[in-house]
């Protein structure tokens, strides 16, 4: 349904730009009130995202993968209600890693997850988010294109892939202290 409704907005506003010329000049709050009436016609679109409360990512890393230093990306399509809530019975798996055992790893571990709840005009609102799990050996070499996720000192990032946590030297170690 949300796919009709980005798809009607989007041809009312080429409609808009097509014949707006031939009608002469288009005011500021002429401007305004179209994007105000746009907006109103997408009340599902929050003005504010939800945000993870929880420090790290409550996945474990499968340990017959992590024996064989597999790594793999899951991305899952999950539920969010206006309370942070996330409804783990309409968690989907919307692109697979590839290994079952990622995939369901995944889905088992953001049952767990909280969030301060996404919110239009400053009223909290349900969501549904795509939210990407990394599975990454430290052991293993990188993962082409990785480079954000290693937080190495060009990325300007450092994450922490699913199974890890900081050790008090700073290396990371996984679920089972390596």
């Amino acid at each position: 349904m949300a796919g009709t409704a980005a798809g009607i907005v989007t041809a009312i506003v080429a409609l808009l730009a097509a014949t707006l010329p031939l009608l002469g000049c288009v005011t500021k709050d002429d401007a305004k009130k179209l994007v105000q009436a746009l907006e109103a016609s997408q009340p599902t679109r929050p003005d504010v995202l939800p945000v993870m409360i929880n420090r790290t990512i409550p996945v474990r890393y499968p340990p017959a993968l992590y024996g064989r230093k597999a790594q793999g990306n899951v991305t899952l399509r999950v539920f969010i209600d206006s309370t942070g809530r996330l409804h783990p019975e309409s968690t989907v798996v919307a692109t697979s890693s590839g290994e079952a055992a990622f995939d369901s790893a995944a889905v088992a571990g953001v049952r767990d997850l909280r969030f301060v709840p996404a919110a239009r005009h400053g009223i909290p609102m349900a969501i549904s988010i795509l939210f990407p799990i990394y599975f990454r050996h430290p052991q293993a070499p990188p993962v082409p294109g990785d480079s954000a996720l290693r937080g190495t000192p060009d990325s300007g990032a450092a994450h922490q892939p699913a199974g890890a946590s900081s050790g008090r030297d700073g290396k990371g170690t996984d679920s089972s202290g390596r």
